[in-house]
């Protein structure tokens, strides 16, 4: 009998008994960090919720994570509390992207009156069109986490708490106001706060606290492009609060990865056993018509009808050691009618001497106008029922193949099913983000936020990508979707 079940992806959700305070870890996936581990031994999550080394044998060795890069590796640099020094152009224009659309012609500095007027990766701030922000989670030498902002093409952050730790950052969505939880993160006595953007000096607003909003923990906090904000109060159950402040309103008693429509009314969200769940309107949510009950963390786009999730309608597993991970699949599905869900991306097997080499989808995210999809694509080795991660030593059947491969999937606006065949778009890399405009796409790779310029109409790489050192800061992906980058609007 294995320690946990896991119903989530690569370490996006949360098991519904995980406690979710000052954990370490809640699967050995979240022990990536840790490095390589000696010969003979692997990192495992034990029963307090820490990683520790343990002795195992070379038939059930586990990698010590699902993210190939160093995520959560910790900068021996310059004090948390600073900002990463004078801003230093990154060295792409920012107003270069894959083509220019009718109206989109003014370059960063130029005068505007409204961000339809700037070029793409950009929005008009103070009459002038400048580079949109990107948040993100990060960690430093002290070992606390900290909430960043930083103009995607411009290397420097900006912390957004006065605590030792802080996290999540999410933007209103105006563009002008980005919250995050500040204090112990990792506790109820923390606090969810504001601040306008472009960030000014001063204490942030405070608008409520774990204590006052009955939470044991803030967790996959969500704003943009919703009119509350709406947090899992720990492992599971959902609550909002409107940005100007007040009460803590329990929307769901129940349910993890909330997701707003366009409208900013609308949501969705997944709960264990139950699937996808949908409110529209202000309506009570309802399961989506047409979605299994092993789908899980849905997305909206800001165009279309159709609802992004992952799922796993045959229940394939896994074993890592001794964790059984599901082997999810990437779906789309009118979030209006529901129907039959359009596969977009399977999970793959392909047979090599001693076993075979396995996939599944993790970290899926939209382009806001529903055209483009992107995921990550995690290979594997199995022998028998037991799967070590590519990119770890032990995985030899693997050879060079790296652990994680991030794509991109084409699809139709109308019907929601692939077109084309998926674009490699980066090794290693996780988390992906498509700009508001979709010319840009943000993810982690190796600890370092990078934002690369695409074509929206094939998805190719346009110029080369801004990489943000982790000089000071090392960009964290152990809590899967809420350490994704978040843009912010035009």
């Amino acid at each position: 009998m294995t320690r946990r079940v896991m119903w989530g992806a690569l370490f996006g959700a949360l098991a519904m008994m995980a406690t979710g305070c000052g954990d370490e870890c809640v699967d050995p996936f979240d022990c990536r960090d840790k490095g390589t581990p000696p010969a003979g031994q692997a990192y495992t999550c034990n029963a307090d919720n820490k990683c520790e080394l343990r002795t195992v044998t070379p038939a059930t060795e586990e990698d010590a994570g699902t993210e190939v890069d160093a995520g959560t590796e910790v900068d021996a640099g310059t004090d948390a509390g600073t900002d990463a020094g004078p801003e230093v152009d990154a060295g792409v224009d920012a107003g270069t992207d894959a083509g220019t659309d009718a109206g989109m012609n003014v370059a960063k500095g130029g005068a505007c009156t409204a961000s339809t007027d700037c070029m793409g990766g950009l929005r008009c701030e103070a009459a002038t069109c400048q580079a949109l922000y990107v948040g993100v989670t990060g960690t430093s030498s002290d070992g606390g986490t900290h909430a960043l902002v930083a103009r995607y093409d411009t290397v420097g952050m900006t912390e957004l708490g006065e605590d030792a730790g802080s996290a999540y950052p999410r933007f209103g969505r105006d563009g002008t106001q980005v919250a995050f939880v500040q204090g112990d993160v990792t506790a109820g006595t923390a606090e969810l706060a504001l601040r306008p953007v472009p960030v000014v000096a001063g204490a942030p607003t405070v608008l409520t606290t774990g204590t006052a909003a009955t939470t044991p923990r803030f967790r996959y906090v969500e704003w943009e492009p919703g009119n509350v904000i709406a947090w899992v109060r720990g492992s599971s159950g959902i609550s909002t609060i409107a940005p100007t402040g007040g009460a803590a309103v329990t929307a769901t008693q129940n349910g993890t990865f909330p997701d707003f429509g366009p409208n900013g009314v609308d949501y969705a969200y997944s709960a264990a056993s139950s699937g996808v769940l949908v409110s529209t309107g202000g309506a009570a949510p309802a399961p989506l018509a047409g979605s299994p009950t092993s789908a899980e963390q849905p997305h909206y786009n800001r165009v279309t009808s159709q609802l992004l999730f992952l799922a796993n309608p045959e229940n394939q597993t896994v074993t890592f050691g001794t964790d059984v991970t599901q082997v999810l699949k990437l779906y789309s599905l009118p979030v209006t009618g529901g129907g039959t869900p359009q596969t977009l991306a399977p999970a793959t097997t392909e047979p090599v001497t001693g076993g075979s080499i396995d996939s599944f989808i993790a970290n899926p995210n939209w382009a806001p106008d529903g055209s483009w999809v992107a995921y990550v694509r995690a290979y594997y080795q199995l022998v028998g029922t037991a799967g070590v991660l590519c990119g770890n030593a032990a995985a030899t059947l693997c050879g060079t193949r790296p652990g994680n491969i991030l794509f991109l999937q084409r699809v139709n606006t109308t019907t929601g099913a692939p077109e084309g065949t998926p674009v490699s778009f980066a090794e290693n890399a996780t988390l992906p983000s498509f700009s508001p405009d979709a010319r840009f796409l943000a993810y982690v790779q190796g600890g370092q936020l990078t934002v690369q310029g695409i074509n929206p109409a094939t998805g190719a790489k346009v110029g080369a990508a801004v990489v943000h050192p982790k000089d000071v800061y090392t960009v964290l992906t152990n809590e899967g979707d809420d350490h994704r980058p978040r843009w912010q609007p035009r």
